[in-house]
């Protein structure tokens, strides 16, 4: 299957085959479409939550109670998104609550005015542009850029990894998230730019050059 219309079927809430085969065989209880399930997901979605806590024990924990509510809830999945786009959901939904960011890192506010008037900025644009992953000349660099995008603001950081880590279009951000299209972008490039800022006194000038 073609990635656009992977996207598409995501964007309109169609299952693709695979995942309605693998949806089928979960709500039936067959335990080879469960080690199925873990088989494809369980890394992705470690990979993922750890770029976003940052600590290996609490993604372990949080992997653990992200398939439990993934098995829970299979049920009353409605179908309206990709399987894949409800389980990294459910995924940045439980490592936003083990974190606690809203409550305990005030300093990381961000507030609902400015993503709305940003939001209507961003509606109508292009993809804000290369990501410092994209620039990066080695592995190296990639792996100053992966420190640094600790030190960001976890919403921004949210959307980064989503989006240049894991690839996802902007639909299924928006989808994962529950924003609009316009915030997706908006949060890429704010997130995009504090890591450029993070890297400047780390990197070399010509991979800071190559960021601009």
């Amino acid at each position: 299957m073609s990635h656009a219309l992977s996207i598409l079927r995501s964007h309109t809430g169609a299952l693709s085959p695979d995942d309605a085969r693998l949806l089928r065989g979960l709500r039936a209880g067959i335990e080879t479409a469960y080690e199925e399930l873990i088989d494809r997901y369980q890394q992705p979605v470690f990979g993922m939550v750890y770029r976003l806590l940052g600590n290996q024990s609490d993604s372990c924990d949080v992997v653990q109670e992200v398939f439990v509510k993934v098995f829970r809830g299979v049920s009353s999945f409605r179908e309206k998104s990709s399987l894949r786009t409800w389980i990294y959901r459910i995924a940045v939904n439980e490592a936003h609550n083990h974190r606690r960011w809203f409550s305990r890192h005030t300093r990381w506010e961000v507030t609902m005015a400015d993503e709305e008037q940003e939001s209507r900025l961003f509606d109508s644009t292009a993809d804000p542009g290369p990501s410092p992953f994209e620039c990066a000349a080695s592995n190296e660099t990639r792996l100053l850029i992966e420190e640094a995008l600790e030190r960001i603001n976890p919403v921004f950081r949210t959307a980064v990894v989503l989006r240049d880590i894991e690839d996802l279009s902007y639909e299924e951000i928006a989808d994962i998230l529950q924003i609009s299209m316009g915030t997706v972008k908006s949060r890429i490039l704010r997130g995009r730019e504090a890591l450029r800022r993070e890297l400047n006194p780390q990197v070399e000038t010509g991979y800071v050059e190559a960021f601009s």
